[in-house]
């Protein structure tokens, strides 16, 4: 982990586009040149993050995904900025649209074929054993190579095993509570959704009711 002096840090991030923030500061910047950084506080005095910053885990998460064959950041650099009490993530971000964004510009076939696919991805990383606290349309994007990955992946945890039907159902109604991502989908849109993520899953016969009363 390299550390800034607050000399760098201000040098750095002189010009940069602020993507995010809270009453406590900046959290993601973009750079002039596109990278991005993230910047992490330690939110609790008995915390976790004090043995594991969020930043390691962020970059940790990216490895595991990486290996898994999943898109998402590419990581640069670890920083350990004093004067601002964070550390920060430098990467390049993943190149596509949100799949947020990209819904509201298709639309029949195009939709239907978005879809199938994005339940196929969710599922993929269910039997990876990957559990995404984050998970709505905001947070995945459709690559420029026309293949799903994750952002802001600092929220994860990896099961050595296929998510279990509890775990599933409890991701999914993160999935399913963004009004926004749900005002983009018709109850056909929603059908499709849910069918092809029950015959993707071959590891146990996933319950279609359950999963409907998340969608309805």
């Amino acid at each position: 982990m390299e550390t800034l002096t607050l000399q760098q840090y201000v040098s750095l991030t002189e010009k940069a586009t602020v993507l995010a923030k809270d009453s406590f500061g900046d959290k993601v910047l973009q750079l002039k040149n596109g990278t991005i950084i993230k910047l992490f506080r330690c939110k609790h005095l008995f915390s976790s993050a004090l043995l594991v910053p969020y930043s390691k885990r962020f970059i940790k998460n990216a490895k595991r995904l990486n290996k898994l064959g999943i898109p998402t950041v590419f990581i640069i650099s670890l920083w350990r900025i004093p004067a601002i009490k964070r550390t920060g993530v430098y990467y390049r971000p993943l190149q596509g649209e949100t799949a947020r964004d990209y819904f509201s510009q298709i639309s029949g076939e195009q939709k239907k074929h978005f879809i199938s696919k994005l339940a196929c991805f969710i599922e993929n990383l269910h039997s990876n054993g990957i559990y995404f606290r984050s998970l709505h349309c905001g947070n995945i994007i459709e690559t420029e190579g026309k293949e799903p990955g994750l952002i802001d992946i600092h929220d994860m945890k990896f099961y050595r095993k296929s998510l279990s039907v509890r775990l599933r159902l409890r991701n999914l109604l993160h999935f399913t509570r963004y009004k926004e991502d749900m005002a983009l989908l018709s109850t056909e849109d929603k059908e499709l959704f849910i069918k092809v993520y029950c015959q993707q899953c071959t590891a146990f016969n996933f319950p279609t009711k359950k999963i409907s009363r998340l969608f309805f």
